[in-house]
């Protein structure tokens, strides 16, 4: 068996998301479908992470096996890229792995960005690429707030109460705030996040530049550990998967 490593690129809004569903058009299922045709033999194609339903990404890694080695892995691109670009998807990079690398458990980090278009008018060509809020946010406020989020915590606060994981508890490395003219541009760097913990906490941040909160309120909602208290989850059309670090 031969073990390769993919990068993709796509857009979610279509999709229910990364994983394969019982009902549904899903990211991972119709690569799956695709490779397997490609190929000639059935591929299960394994994602570094779920993104929910609508979530975008620059880079998702993945990994398959195959039995036969491919001999031209740019026309292998060119292949699937064929079936694929018409649906929002791109494998914009494909190279062989050994056996030991694993997509999801041999992450280091992983990096998500939130993009607020914070102005009056809805954004036109990048509709469905960001959330857009209308009322100004005090950004100096929300970068307060987010250091609040750092270092090692009982994130229950903004786990969504359909999450899996065995224990709330993450390490969130950094949190940068950036703004460009209306954009406001929201990074978030950790080995794992719990389900809807990104998009949650951005929700919470949107409550403290809006006013709504001040920072005494948004430390006490996150340490009071419950989800009923949190702020709604921002939406999912703003929220990419940047890059998953090796």
């Amino acid at each position: 068996m031969v073990r390769y490593q993919v990068l993709i690129e796509y857009v979610g809004t279509s999709f229910r998301g990364w994983q394969i569903q019982k009902k549904g058009s899903t990211i991972q299922g119709l690569i799956q479908q695709h490779l397997s045709k490609l190929l000639k033999e059935k591929i299960i194609l394994n994602g570094s992470g779920r993104t929910d339903a609508g979530v975008h990404a620059h880079a998702q890694s993945a990994h398959f096996d195959c039995q036969k080695k491919i001999l031209d892995l740019t026309k292998f691109l060119k292949s699937i890229n064929h079936f694929l670009n018409n649906k929002g998807i791109a494998i914009t990079q494909i190279k062989k792995r050994s056996e030991k690398f694993h997509s999801r458990f041999s992450a280091k980090q992983r990096i998500y960005r939130y993009i607020i278009f914070n102005q009056i008018s809805a954004p036109v060509i990048e509709n469905g690429r960001g959330w857009h809020v209308r009322k100004i946010l005090d950004v100096d406020l929300m970068k307060k707030g987010a250091k609040k989020l750092l270092g090692t915590n009982d994130y229950s606060t903004y786990r969504s109460s359909s999450c899996h994981a065995k224990s709330p508890i993450r390490t969130i490395k950094s949190i940068k705030i950036r703004t460009l003219k209306n954009k406001i541009e929201i990074e978030f760097k950790s080995q794992s996040f719990l389900q809807q913990q990104v998009r949650s906490m951005v929700g919470c941040l949107k409550y403290l530049g809006e006013k709504k909160w001040d920072l005494k309120t948004f430390d006490k909602v996150f340490k009071s550990k419950k989800r009923i208290l949190c702020a709604p989850p921002a939406p999912p059309e703003g929220l990419f998967l940047y890059r998953v670090i090796y």
